[in-house]
Order: structure tokens, then C-alpha cells, then sequence
């Protein structure tokens, strides 16, 4: 947060208003302090920004496609509110006054502390009275900044309030084992405190896959595919997990994470440029693969991640589709642009893929 915002001016704006404080001093802080001369331009008709763009101080002037203008000023009723705030722009915005300052919000934050905290009430837009503080308000630091996940970035936000709601905390021991390799898969979990590693066994030792730590999740494969586990998570330290059993799971994050396309669109992402990724394991891919694919196991996805383009698309695909929506939820957490292939490799070799 730029240390000159206005607190005070801040918390008035619509519908930052309707914040719990906690969450409200969150958006402070990753909020931007703009400060622009006569002249400036904001943004133009058709720009398609994400942000949220809140006047603190001087006029604007918001001009139209054909040429109708109308002027806003700080401290007016209209100021208030987020600045031509359809997408794309409706309206050129231009400082007319000598000095203006504004502050540019993430809107998809904000919408989801909205969602997070409350059914945020509409508070008159003069009204100071608010809540003070969320529920459980000691969690919500650990929940703002799952709110900021890949994960959740990308989840609407009814799924976010239900998400939440659902979650069981688990305190846990260094040492302890939360995931036995080759067991049934039953709960999903986010790490709210400490560090706690992901192998497999092999012979008397063990393969580390990863370590994961605070806002990190695991054990999404065995609940997408329907197999066992396959890896053993173990606690480094002590801390505390967030536990979201099977059928939430499925309901509020693979449903409405996953993007699984047919032959044809997956043809044409390749075409676009994307990568194909096998997720089997490496003897089925030598017998057989799609023209062009990288093969990279399940088991090994988290691991080969790190070295993988972010910027790049990816079709994933196993025999059925049960391996490879694994990975791509895998992936999707990551920050990754991943898609799954309904129907695994039979149904690629239907068309020219």
C-alpha cells in the first residue's frame, strides 16, 4: 500500500465500503496511488484493463465515442464509484484539473473479498457504519492470500463462499503422514501453517517429488482420477492443514477448474502453438503417442513444473482422460494454461490432431 492513500477516503468508495476492516486494509494494500497531471488520459474507448480506477482528488472528464462529455470531481456523489467502469471502456477518461490522484484496484480481488467475507450488504454511499470484523477473523490472513492462488483466481465466487464454509482445519505434527502412497483417495487439503514434502517410495528409499508449504494443496490426483495415491505427503513441520473432502472437492474445484476440450479444439490449440503433454507412463508412451508430445508422468508433473513455460499452452492427454484432468488441475493451480482431452488418445486419433 503507497503510504499516502487515504485511508479514510478509501474505505468510502463503492463498494470497497461494504469491506470487512480486515479485508478492507487487505485491498489497501495491493491497491495503486496514481498521481496525474492536466492532460493525462486514464484510459481509452475500447481498452479492455482489469482494474478498477477510483478518483480521490481533482476532475475527470469522461468523453464518449461521440463526443458527449460529462465531468467528474472528487468529492461528488459519482466519484464514488469506479470510473467508466464497463469493460471494454466505454469512454476516454482524461484529468482536466491541475493535479488528480487516483487509486487503481484489482477488481477481481475485490469482488472476492466481497464474496469471502460476507452477502455484502448495500450500505448508503454516505454511511460509515460497517462491520468490523469477519468471521473467524484470526483465518481471514491465511484466506486473503488464498484468494490471490491461481486456484482461486480463477473460481467464481459463489464456489469461494461455499469453499470456505466447508473446509476442515487439522492441526498436524512434524513427521506426520497426511497421504499414504497406494491408499484410496478421500480429502483434499491446503496447507494453512508449515512445510511438508511429497515422495514415493522406491526399494528402502524415497523419490522426493516436492516440498510444499503455506497456500500450497495437494492430493487432487487420486480424487480427478479415481485411483489410488500416488505419492506419500509427510509433514517437515508442525502446522496446520485445511481438509475439503471428496464430494466438495469435485462440486466447488475440478468442475469449475478444468477445461476439457474435444479433438478438434484440441487440433487447433496445437496448431495455435500449445504443447502436448502425455501424462502416462513413460513404457505406454514408447508404444504409443500422439505426433509431436512430451511425455511427463502424473507422478512427476509437480517436479517437472518448475521447468516448464508458463507463458505456453498445454493439451494434456492419457488413455482416458483420468491421468491427464490430474495434471491439468495440477497444473491449473500452478499458474498454467492447461487443457484436457475428453476422452483420452482413442478419441485423438479420431480426427488429425
Amino acid at each position: 500500500m503507497d503510504m499516502n492513500l487515504d485511508l479514510n477516503k478509501f474505505r468510502t468508495l463503492i463498494p470497497i465500503n461494504a469491506l470487512y476492516d480486515d479485508s478492507l486494509l487487505f485491498l489497501a494494500g495491493q491497491s495503486t496511488l496514481e498521481r496525474l497531471k492536466a492532460g493525462d488520459v486514464i484510459f481509452n474507448i475500447g481498452d479492455e484493463d482489469t482494474d478498477s480506477i477510483f478518483l480521490l482528488t481533482g476532475t475527470v472528464r469522461e468523453t464518449s465515442a461521440n463526443s458527449q462529455h460529462s465531468d467528474i470531481s472528487s468529492g461528488s456523489e459519482e466519484a464514488l464509484y469506479a470510473l467508466g467502469n464497463f469493460k471494454p471502456r466505454q469512454f476516454k477518461a482524461k484529468v482536466i484539473s491541475e493535479r488528480a490522484t487516483l487509486v487503481r484496484v484489482n477488481t477481481q480481488l475485490m469482488e472476492k473479498l466481497l464474496a469471502w467475507g460476507q452477502f455484502a450488504p448495500d450500505f448508503p454511499p454516505n454511511e460509515r457504519i460497517r462491520p468490523a470484523k469477519a468471521p473467524n477473523a484470526e483465518d481471514s490472513e491465511w484466506m486473503m492470500s488464498m484468494l490471490q492462488t491461481k486456484v482461486f483466481l480463477k473460481l467464481p465466487a459463489a464456489n469461494i463462499q461455499s469453499l470456505f464454509s466447508r473446509l476442515v482445519e487439522i492441526k498436524v505434527k512434524a513427521g506426520d503422514q497426511i497421504i499414504e502412497y497406494g491408499t484410496p483417495g478421500d480429502y483434499y487439503y491446503m496447507i494453512k501453517e508449515g512445510r511438508c514434502k511429497v515422495f514415493r517410495p522406491v526399494g528402502h528409499g524415497e523419490n522426493t517429488l516436492a516440498e510444499l508449504q503455506r497456500c500450497d494443496s495437494f492430493g487432487e490426483e487420486a480424487l480427478i482420477s479415481d485411483s489410488p495415491r500416488n505419492a506419500t505427503v509427510t509433514m517437515l513441520t508442525d502446522g496446520k492443514l485445511m481438509r475439503l473432502s471428496k464430494a466438495d472437492f469435485v462440486e466447488l474445484l475440478e468442475e469449475p477448474l478444468l477445461n476439457w476440450v474435444d479433438a478438434q479444439t484440441a487440433a487447433d490449440l496445437i496448431d495455435e502453438g500449445a504443447i502436448r503433454v502425455d501424462t502416462r507412463l513413460e513404457s505406454e508412451f514408447r508404444k504409443s503417442a500422439l505426433p509431436g508430445a512430451i511425455n511427463i508422468p502424473l507422478h512427476q508433473l509437480r517436479k517437472q513444473a518448475g521447468s516448464m513455460n508458463r507463458l505456453q499452452k498445454f493439451v494434456l492427454y492419457c488413455d482416458t482422460g483420468q491421468r491427464s484432468s490430474a495434471g491439468a488441475f495440477l497444473l491449473g493451480q500452478l499458474g498454467f494454461d492447461a487443457y484436457v482431452l475428453k476422452g483420452g488418445i482413442t478419441h485423438a486419433n479420431q480426427t488429425k490432431v
